[in-house]
């Protein structure tokens, strides 16, 4: 019984990670701070993207701004939403890791 407790506790902990941060990054890109990343430069790297291949990124994150229909105050509110997810997000983590570490040395 204890392995099915575990079970659904870390399924219900990984849906809300993921799911919490996944409707931030959604909230970002609608307050119109779409996160582009430029890959990192790893000397055994599998995939290598090119300038062209980043600038075109680039672009697009660019046009998704430009074409956002939400008014400024919108805006603000989904900006504020998005970091909110994430810090619910952070804060699940740590309640996860405060979970475990008394189980530790107990």
């Amino acid at each position: 019984m204890g392995f099915v407790v575990v079970l659904l506790a870390a399924l219900t902990g990984t849906v809300i990670v993921v799911g919490l941060y996944s409707l931030g990054l959604k909230l970002l890109v609608r307050a119109g701070r779409v996160p582009v990343v430029s890959p990192a430069t790893f000397t055994d790297a599998i995939t290598v993207f090119t300038e062209a291949e980043i600038k075109s990124a680039a672009k697009k994150a660019a046009k998704a701004v430009r074409k956002n229909p939400l008014s400024p105050m919108q805006k603000r509110i989904a900006l504020v939403a998005a970091y909110t997810c994430f810090a619910l997000c952070g804060a699940a983590v740590l309640f996860g890791i405060y979970l475990i570490v008394p189980a530790l040395h107990g």
